[in-house]
């Protein structure tokens, strides 16, 4: 409403009131739950700002309401009473870490392509790759006119012709890691988003959900001013 140095010109013009009674006493104490006005106008306390991390399963969709009726990320924030947006998308068959957050500053910093924040993914394709044509995908990449940035890609496991295959990029661009993965003729069957940033799905189970501790948002957001 206003800083402390002109809140207490308000107090002293007598325009503040605390359940209907003017005040005039500097460091009143007022409690979450008292109507507090200024010039008749009610006056609500700033919303705690919450950022969640949840590990969506897959055939769940990373929005607040689906007209087909399928299962939302909502769906998993039962104890949540503030109104949380996903950062970012995960794909309907995608599963993994998942920030939501009700500060919409925040949100629009992490999601801006110029923030680089990175994300970390494991797939497990079908098909026959190299670790130089992952290597290569350092350079960034066109596919069908789509020009994807550098990709850090590494062959974790192969198994026949089945492998695990892990991908760190900062761009985050619709479907790109099935994309690039298809490009070299892989067949994705299974896609984890296993970090976000600093945020990993460490300890957490599909469903689970956390929620990141002050010390933790103070030094991410020192790594992405």
């Amino acid at each position: 409403m206003a800083s402390r140095r002109a809140a207490e010109r308000l107090i002293a013009e007598g325009r503040v009131t605390i359940n209907g009674t003017t005040i005039r006493e500097m460091g009143t104490k007022a409690e979450p739950a008292d109507d507090i006005r200024v010039d008749g106008r009610r006056i609500r306390a700033a919303e705690r700002k919450r950022y969640i991390l949840l590990y969506k399963p897959t055939a769940v969709v990373t929005t607040r309401i689906d007209p087909q009726r399928r299962r939302t990320v909502l769906d998993f924030l039962g104890g949540v009473r503030e109104y949380v947006y996903p950062v970012g998308r995960l794909d309907y068959d995608t599963e993994g870490l998942l920030l939501l957050t009700n500060d919409g500053e925040m949100k629009r910093l992490l999601e801006l392509p110029s923030t680089g924040v990175t994300r970390t993914y494991r797939a497990r394709a079908f098909g026959t790759v190299t670790q130089a044509q992952l290597e290569a995908l350092a350079e960034g990449i066109t596919i069908e006119g789509v020009r994807y940035g550098s990709i850090n890609a590494n062959l974790e496991r192969r198994t026949g012709r089945n492998c695990w295959i892990e991908m760190s990029l900062t761009e985050g661009k619709n479907r790109e890691v099935r994309r690039v993965l298809e490009h070299f003729d892989l067949q994705v069957s299974r896609l984890i988003r296993t970090a976000y940033g600093p945020f990993t799905l460490a300890g957490l189970e599909p469903n689970d959900v956390d929620e990141v501790g002050a010390a933790d948002l103070a030094g991410f957001r020192q790594t992405i001013k």
